[in-house]
């Protein structure tokens, strides 16, 4: 049976923070870590930066627990990374869905020796339970799940179990396409790489961010000194200029004195 919720705690506040009581109640972790590996990281890091550039309107989390019914703390699922559209990015201890009032759109879990059994055989069933309409894996290196098995796989909710989205080759690369994100989604190395189907552009890494503004500030520092080499150039014209119009000024001056100097 499940524990009981606190009195305190009983009733939903109009907000989406958790009381004291209810952050105590309600775990914010289940006691595993994050990440197994840093591809598994890596992984989880730039999809949620990449998808919340495509939905900056929707929560994007990455390691928050999902708590599907009021009053049982027990029943919790914890994916790698979460998306729930038009619900904002406020901060949350855990992803309650009565006060979301609904369930998250999309998860994705990313391999690691450790959970991909969990993954692929039990969670499934659970994220159909609660109602989330998508639901995708991932390994990093293609070293995870048993030999044949796809890196990228897409599943969608139909009659309350999922079902394998279709893949299609789009410039030479098996890409699956999210119809609850409208993303398109390949393997990019060890990333996923998501495109916007709307305007068919990539959604750009966070790492070719930061290259882009490195470069960006790069450029700037040179130009700044090629204008400040410039300036020196310049400056020391000018005073080449007024020295030469000094000298010319004090031997035009030397000759009107001899000049004045000679004889009838």
């Amino acid at each position: 049976m499940p524990t009981p919720l606190p009195a305190a705690a009983a009733t939903a506040t109009p907000n989406l923070h958790a009381t004291q009581a209810e952050e105590a109640f309600y775990p914010c972790s289940d006691g595993k870590p994050m990440t197994k590996t840093m591809w598994q990281f890596r992984a989880i890091v730039n999809g949620t930066h990449d998808i919340e550039l495509a939905h900056p309107g929707a929560l994007v989390a990455a390691d928050i627990l999902i708590y599907p019914e009021e009053g049982n703390r027990d029943n919790k699922i914890g994916p790698d990374v979460l998306v729930a559209l038009g619900q904002g990015m406020r901060n949350r201890s855990s992803y309650f869905v009565w006060r979301e009032g609904k369930p998250p759109d999309w998860v994705l879990e990313v391999a690691s020796p450790g959970t991909q059994v969990e993954d692929r055989r039990d969670k499934p069933s659970r994220y159909a339970k609660i109602g989330v309409p998508e639901y995708w894996l991932f390994d990093p290196r293609g070293n995870v799940y048993p030999r044949g098995t796809p890196r990228l796989q897409g599943f969608k909710l139909v009659d309350s179990e999922y079902r394998p989205l279709e893949s299609r080759l789009m410039d030479g690369e098996r890409t699956i396409r999210s119809e609850v994100l409208g993303l398109d989604v390949r393997i990019d190395g060890e990333l996923l790489r998501f495109q916007d189907v709307a305007t068919g552009k990539d959604i750009r890494h966070l790492s070719e961010i930061e290259a882009d503004e490195k470069r960006a500030e790069a450029r700037a520092e040179r130009e700044a000194a090629q204008r400040k080499a410039a300036e020196a150039r310049a400056e020391t014209a000018e005073a080449r200029a007024e020295t030469a119009e000094a000298r010319i000024a004090e031997l035009e001056a030397a000759l009107a004195r001899s000049q004045d100097r000679s004889p009838p």
